[in-house]
């Protein structure tokens, strides 16, 4: 089994992280409310953004095997973060569908598959996860 990613601490609470496969690399930084300087996604940003980006994936993969499609499809995240101990307490995640004339049937699909992402899987229970749906009317 090879590695997913290595990831180096930069110093100043900062990581960069590189996808094994790709060579693709990302940086962290702590929040401004965690002595950080908020200059790049947090850790807890990847964990509630990879909910959205997983969330849409399936939902892509759901679409595309039904032949219809949601591209450009939009998500706003947000995080709540809890104290005591600091963590994700709840993740709310907006979805924006276009134009598509989308069916009932494929409606519900769509929100069955976010549901059912392997990040949302993987989640613990007593984190909140707050899905909504935006179908244009």
């Amino acid at each position: 089994m090879s590695t997913t990613s290595t990831i180096i601490y930069k110093g100043d609470l900062r990581t960069e992280a590189t996808h094994t496969r790709s060579g693709v690399t990302i940086t962290t930084d702590a929040p401004e409310d965690n002595q950080g300087k908020g200059e790049c996604f947090s850790p807890t940003d990847l964990l509630a953004t990879s909910l959205g980006c997983c969330m849409v994936t399936i939902m892509g993969i759901a679409a595309r095997t039904h032949g219809f499609n949601i591209d450009g499809t939009k998500i706003d995240v947000q995080k709540v973060m809890g104290t005591n101990p600091r963590r994700v307490v709840e993740v709310i995640i907006d979805l924006y569908f276009p134009h598509n004339n989308y069916t009932a049937k494929e409606r519900k699909l769509l929100e069955a598959s976010a549901k059912e992402c392997p990040v949302a899987q993987s989640l613990h229970p007593d984190l909140k996860q707050t899905i909504r749906f935006h179908f244009p009317e």
